[in-house]
């Protein structure tokens, strides 16, 4: 009996401990969603549904762009009334352009879609949330002060809308007004919020691209002008015409 014990002990004294599996790190979640795959992998995820002579459309075919992701593209008849009808309301519920599908998704609002795409795509965000702070100060001022403003003004010299030579004079002072402001700001740094473009630069430029046929010049604002040709610049920049056709386009 006190051999046999002895051999048990032996035995169970040369078993080797297992090892436990050692405890991950949590991850920390991110407020910024980054992009899963390359943009070129899903050809059919985002669908633009606009009007080519929209200047929110336009803004958000531009990001696009300068994202270098492809998208559809559905003609939204504005002169016929098709933002009105049930079909598309279930879409966009304002009744309005521009409205972007991304998968099952829709969204509405230029600005608001600018800062979907910057979190989604990873690009033309604000690094920090100090940034990402003055980017939305940048959007809101925009269509506050200039948006508006400049976009009235072309409507009234297309002929799509009327209003009195003084309320021209208003919309007119009003956008001249911000003009000096972001020509002022223009003069500290090369792009809105410091060294590189955001969707600040974009948002804005998306108006400013129509300042000319709103009767306004740009010639008077020096810094205005260096920063458009900076933003021409940009790889992935496209016109107006080169990103909205008359009729749909399906990838």
């Amino acid at each position: 009996m006190a051999k046999a014990a002895k051999k048990v002990v032996k035995k169970t004294a040369i078993r080797k401990p297992v090892s436990k599996p050692s405890a991950r790190r949590p991850v920390k979640a991110s407020h910024r969603m980054k992009p899963a795959a390359s943009v070129s992998g899903n050809k059919e995820r985002f669908t633009l549904h606009g009007f080519a002579l929209s200047g929110p459309t336009y803004t958000v075919a531009l990001m696009l762009s300068l994202c270098r992701h492809p998208f559809s593209y559905i003609h939204v008849n504005l002169r016929e009334g098709a933002q009105k009808q049930p079909d598309y309301l279930v879409k966009n519920r304002y009744g309005q352009v521009p409205c972007l599908r991304d998968g099952q998704i829709f969204l509405s609002q230029s600005a608001a879609i600018l800062e979907y795409l910057a979190g989604k795509l990873g690009r033309f965000d604000g690094k920090t949330e100090f940034e990402q702070q003055r980017v939305r100060e940048w959007m809101f001022w925009l269509w506050d002060k200039l948006a508006t403003q400049v976009f009235r003004l072309r409507q009234r010299a297309r002929g799509l809308r009327q209003f009195g030579d003084e309320v021209k004079v208003m919309y007119d002072s009003e956008a001249r007004a911000a003009l000096a402001v972001l020509d002022h700001e223009l003069g500290k740094s090369e792009w809105l919020t410091g060294r590189r473009p955001t969707i600040a630069d974009i948002d804005t430029y998306g108006v400013i691209r129509f300042a000319a046929e709103a009767g306004l010049d740009l010639s008077a604002y020096p810094r205005i002008a260096e920063w458009k040709k900076r933003f021409e610049a940009l790889p992935g920049f496209a016109t107006p015409e080169q990103l909205l056709p008359l009729e749909s386009r399906l990838l």
